[in-house]
């Protein structure tokens, strides 16, 4: 595996759109310290909040692109014909291949994560607050983005291991993103009082989406890096199991796939 996940990077470091999304990406964080002015009394909050926005944003379109198009690409481009005629197993080219992709993934929202730091102290220094922020609470924000967009990019794995188009796995992998992000919000409204009024069908389908789609917003610490809230030590386990058995769970039907897919 070593071999792929190097030549996945490498391929990732030559591409120039990449490097066009991080610089932009740095335009931006450049100016949120402005852009934070505005708010005088909520600087400091604002800036933290464009900051980790900014961050989900670039990994929401690297996260969609990179595992859309690593493996529909070299099948559309015959590069696994040669690459699988190797001793290299499926599962391992597949494997190196995802591996390659989060580590790039993990490692950009590594840089945004310090250049966001450094904005949001600029920002402080300019008008400060009452309270200084928490900088681990926002660095643990941060990596719990990363990883929120690490299980996007599987999803988007699985779609282009299970579909010969380059458009399933792009508009799968938004439509999972949408869906992930408003299930939790979704789920609160069916057990509510105000959905008292709808079929027990509906209920019932909803709530079976809610189970199968991933939950997003257990991902989602902004509230708690923006006003120092404090935070749930088992809940933050129970999400890194939960991206942890998602993960394998999407990998080895990945894999599955791959390996039964006529090339």
């Amino acid at each position: 595996m070593l071999p792929i996940i190097l030549m996945t990077m490498r391929c990732f470091l030559r591409d120039r759109i990449l490097f066009a999304l991080l610089g932009a990406a740095g335009l931006l964080l450049l100016l949120i310290p402005a852009m934070s002015s505005f708010s005088m009394r909520q600087v400091q909050e604002l800036s933290i909040t464009l900051s980790l926005s900014a961050n989900s944003f670039l990994l929401l379109i690297l996260a969609t692109l990179l595992g859309s198009a690593s493996v529909w690409g070299d099948i559309e481009r015959r590069y696994t014909a040669g690459l699988l005629g190797l001793p290299l197993s499926r599962r391992s080219y597949l494997l190196g291949k995802f591996t390659g992709i989060a580590v790039f993934l993990l490692a950009c929202c590594a840089i945004l994560a310090v250049a966001g730091l450094a904005v949001i102290a600029i920002a402080k220094s300019q008008y400060p607050a009452a309270s200084d922020p928490q900088w681990w609470v926002i660095l643990l924000a941060s990596a719990m983005i990363g990883l929120k967009y690490v299980l996007l990019a599987a999803f988007a794995m699985f779609f282009s291991t299970l579909s010969t188009s380059f458009f399933l796995p792009i508009f799968g992998t938004l439509g999972v993103y949408f869906a992930g992000t408003a299930s939790q919000e979704v789920f609160e409204y069916l057990n509510s009082d105000i959905a008292e009024n709808l079929s027990p069908l509906v209920k019932s389908c909803a709530e079976a989406f809610y189970y199968i789609l991933p939950n997003f917003s257990a991902f989602d610490l902004k509230v708690q890096a923006v006003y120092g809230l404090p935070l749930d030590a088992m809940s933050l386990l129970g999400t890194l199991l939960y991206f942890l058995a998602y993960l394998a769970v999407l990998l080895t039907l990945s894999v599955w796939l791959f390996e039964r897919r006529d090339l």
